[in-house]
């Protein structure tokens, strides 16, 4: 396959609009509804990781999990599948248990070895721009930089199937503990270097990466199928990370630069 540089473009056709949602949209009324009856119900039987919180600061991780998408809706989020997955997966199974009171706030957390969960509004908006204008589930998707397992678990319900790399064998091992009693049959976890792609499950209908390099490697890009879309961070200016979007069509390649983000470096090899 020839490589092609990406050119830029101004904007991708259909882009999803991030002004946040009024109190009377759908969405914002919705998911404002079922945080209400959730915190309204009492499961009986609540994680043991919330046994430290307040009463009423979210022992129902239903609750908690469903107040963190009404925050993502205001913000803009209106994806209603991304906003499906978030209300699924429970975000304090992923942190360490220190850490779990923290679990449904909009923060980085740290995973260990160097690397850290993302802010949930910051994978909201990447998993949004994955998913726009796209068909209700996406087919074939790979992800560079499993981390603790989190992102693969919201895109399990998002996609038919998900590649999920880690280069950090301990992460890798960690994540397969995570994801292991959720039992996500379509989620594969790959132990291996991110920067090459997976090219055996190539052909992929998305690409999202959590760290970023100076530039999206070629091989990323080739690994894409044409009307297939690519979400990474990138360094294209010294010191400045900004979320790139490109997409594949049959002419070549449509790039977009967003707003300035901030994610680990990208790096080659295994450790």
């Amino acid at each position: 396959m020839n490589r092609r540089t990406p050119p830029s473009a101004d904007r991708l056709p259909g882009w999803v609009a991030r002004s946040a949602a009024p109190a009377s949209s759908p969405h914002a009324r919705s998911v404002a509804g079922a945080a209400a009856a959730a915190s309204g119900r009492s499961s009986g039987q609540h994680p043991a990781a919330f046994s430290a919180l307040p009463t009423g600061a979210g022992l129902d991780s239903q609750a908690v999990r469903l107040a963190m998408v009404q925050r993502l809706v205001a913000q803009g989020l209106r994806h209603p599948g991304v906003q499906q997955a978030f209300a699924t997966v429970e975000r304090h199974r992923f942190v360490d248990s220190g850490l779990v009171a923290q679990a449904y706030e909009d923060t980085s957390l740290p995973i260990g070895w160097g690397q850290t969960i993302s802010k949930p509004s910051v994978v909201a908006r990447m998993l949004e721009l994955l998913c726009a204008d796209r068909p209700a589930r996406l087919g074939r998707v790979l992800e560079i930089g499993t981390g603790c397992g989190y992102q693969a678990a919201l895109l399990s319900h998002l996609c038919q199937e998900v590649y999920s790399m880690e280069r950090i064998r301990s992460l890798h091992e960690r994540a397969r503990e995570n994801l292991r009693p959720l039992r996500l049959p379509n989620v594969h976890l790959i132990f291996g270097d991110g920067m090459a792609g997976f090219p055996s499950g190539a052909p992929y209908a998305g690409i999202v990466a959590a760290a970023g390099g100076q530039e999206i490697p070629a091989v990323w890009l080739e690994q894409l199928a044409v009307g297939g879309r690519l979400v990474a961070p990138a360094e294209l200016t010294p010191g400045r990370q900004s979320l790139v979007v490109v997409e594949r069509t049959a002419h070549g390649y449509v790039r977009n630069v967003l707003e300035a983000v901030l994610f680990v470096p990208l790096k080659s090899g295994v450790a």
